[in-house]
């Protein structure tokens, strides 16, 4: 089985002409870390973490280090992770003082008999399993500060929720052995209340991964996401005998029409074939296969180059 890991940095509804080749390149550095550990044996849940690991700890991506603020101008992220050969999975919400909520995630899923550990509970297992701690203000950028600052003042005039873009990062892969993983993290959504928790943790809605169909992770609106189960809902249509794309389509445009939410998806199948789609203005993504990188931020951009 020829191996692919596809990537995205979250849907957006506008990416500055200053910071799109930062998240250009960001995205291609993920996707090749991923393929990278793919080439060299290793599992999809290594390239998947591997993959949004780089994502979480640049700070140009709402994951890790660049997360958003909650109201309180606090980070608080989410994440999980799945392996398609068991269903196995490990999730993490509202983790705080962590840099790689996506390895805590992993051990979760690894290292106890529960799918899904919050908030307290989910930090006295990082200490206890010697997660590096580290100073809140490690996560915090000044332009989230400055983001929420604008969030605040703009509240009550802004779009409604459902038309939000946001972002999440997120990685799907297909190993040589034939097993797919997804893994998803995000810092949610800013000037979220405290506690709130949207679907990058939630298996079914911000990814999933089965080796008998392929491999989801999904990105947008959360609230939305988590009403329709996007990434399952998806995976449905491509064992009803759809594409990929034509899943994708569907799912996306349900959401849209059901409940205006926005968002999008990556995908990879159990036979080698990848999707992007995406109903936000642009999504970064990235793709490696056979060699080959693909990239692209816009609608109807994609480029390609030649892996090392």
């Amino acid at each position: 089985m020829n191996p692919v890991v596809v990537v995205h940095g979250g849907g957006a509804s506008n990416i500055s002409k200053d910071r799109k080749e930062c998240v250009r390149q960001g995205i291609m550095r993920a996707a090749t870390v991923g393929y990278n550990i793919l080439k060299e044996g290793g599992s999809a849940v290594d390239a998947v973490e591997g993959a949004v690991t780089v994502l979480e700890n640049d700070p140009e991506f709402n994951a890790g280090c660049g997360s958003v603020l909650n109201v309180n101008g606090d980070v608080e992220m989410d994440a999980s992770i799945m392996n398609g050969r068991d269903l196995s999975t490990g999730a993490v919400s509202a983790v705080r003082c962590i840099a790689n909520p996506i390895k805590l995630a992993r051990l979760v899923m690894e290292e106890t008999s529960h799918c899904f550990l919050t908030d307290r509970g989910a930090t006295k297992f990082a200490v206890a399993m010697g997660v590096p701690q580290i100073p809140a203000e490690k996560l915090i950028t000044e332009r989230n500060i400055k983001n929420l600052e604008k969030d605040k003042r703009e509240k009550g005039t802004q779009k409604p929720d459902g038309e939000k873009n946001l972002g999440t990062v997120g990685a799907v892969a297909l190993d040589c052995k034939g097993n797919v993983a997804y893994a998803t993290s995000t810092g949610g959504i800013i000037n979220k209340m405290v506690g709130r928790v949207g679907d990058s943790p939630c298996v079914g809605s911000g990814g999933y991964a089965d080796n008998n169909i392929g491999a989801a992770s999904t990105t947008g609106h959360g609230e939305s996401i988590l009403k329709v189960n996007l990434a399952r809902l998806t995976l449905f249509h491509v064992e009803q005998g759809k594409t990929l794309e034509e899943a994708a389509t569907l799912s996306l445009g349900y959401m849209k029409s059901r409940l205006r939410g926005l968002g999008g998806i990556i995908l990879v199948d159990k036979t080698g074939n990848w999707a992007v789609k995406w109903t936000s203005t642009c999504m970064p993504w990235a793709a490696a296969k056979d060699g080959k990188l693909h990239c692209g931020i816009e609608r109807d951009e994609s480029t390609t180059v030649d892996l090392p």
